[in-house]
């Protein structure tokens, strides 16, 4: 006698189909909940501090489960609670710390620093992370204030000065795939999204080793990059100056301010290569 009916699986095969389902599922139940964790981290970084209604609210997620997700990151000590409202802990000090560590930052840092200094802008060290850029090292001079990312905020390839020095040094192939996987994102209306558009920038970027970013990330916001190159030419970064279009406009963004980023990011790139 079988209990297999006609057409259908035999029963022997059904529990290991049943098995692999559940695993899934379970599989799906915990990206998912990481991925939670991770929105909830960012959500206080961009608030600064947050409560359980707020983050709830903002995250889409009922008070429980956001309440679930605070007590795991509180117990594993990413999250510290003042009062009410929670805020990410000082253990986030130590990641950050690592992560610098393969960056070139201690030369970084001393040029960068004189670069403001000479200029009187924010300058930035741009670094490249898989599909993107991060603004690794940020100076801003004494008394400046700016629109200027912070240390950590992406700076997109296509968007940016630093991203586009760092773009323009990619093969094709490899332009061609981070495209199709990010596409190119409008920031403001002045934002290239024609690929044909970029990639004639690209090729000025290459011939001149300067890049432009004409308000096209923040309105308002105008700056030159300069690539920083391994030995190989593939790009490690790049450097940046940042400011406000009524002091970074005409001869002082096309010409005044291209040399300094030039030889700043040159003295970079000659003791990495030789460290």
């Amino acid at each position: 006698m079988t209990l297999d009916a006609p057409g259908c699986l035999p029963i022997a095969n059904i529990f290991p189909c049943l098995l692999s389902r559940t695993r899934m599922a379970d599989e799906q139940i915990r990206i998912k909940s990481i991925a939670t964790c991770f929105r909830i981290v960012e959500q206080i970084q961009a608030d600064g501090s947050a409560g359980i209604s707020e983050l709830a609210r903002e995250v889409g997620l009922s008070k429980s489960a956001v309440y679930k997700h605070v007590q795991t990151l509180c117990r594993l000590g990413y999250l510290v609670r003042e009062g009410d409202e929670y805020h990410l802990s000082l253990k986030f000090l130590m990641l950050g710390t690592e992560a610098r560590k393969r960056l070139p930052l201690t030369v970084a840092e001393r040029v960068v620093t004189e670069l403001a200094e000479t200029t009187g802008h924010t300058t930035n060290f741009i670094a490249r992370e898989n599909d993107r850029g991060i603004y690794a090292l940020r100076v801003e001079p004494e008394g400046m204030t700016s629109k200027a990312q912070l240390e950590g905020k992406e700076a997109p390839l296509h968007a940016t000065a630093g991203g586009k020095s760092i773009f323009a040094y990619l093969d094709e192939d490899e332009r061609d795939e981070i495209i199709e996987r990010t596409g190119l994102e409008a920031f403001t209306d002045k934002t290239i999204t024609d690929r044909a558009v970029l990639d004639e920038e690209l090729q000025s970027v290459r011939d001149k080793r300067v890049a432009f970013d004409r308000e096209e990330f923040i309105d308002g916001v105008q700056c030159v990059a300069s690539p920083v190159l391994a030995s190989d030419h593939s790009p490690i970064g790049s450097v940046s100056v940042t400011g406000n279009i009524q002091i970074m406009s005409g001869k002082r963004l096309e010409e005044e301010v291209v040399g300094l980023v030039v030889s700043a990011a040159k003295t970079i790139e000659k003791e990495v290569r030789t460290t």
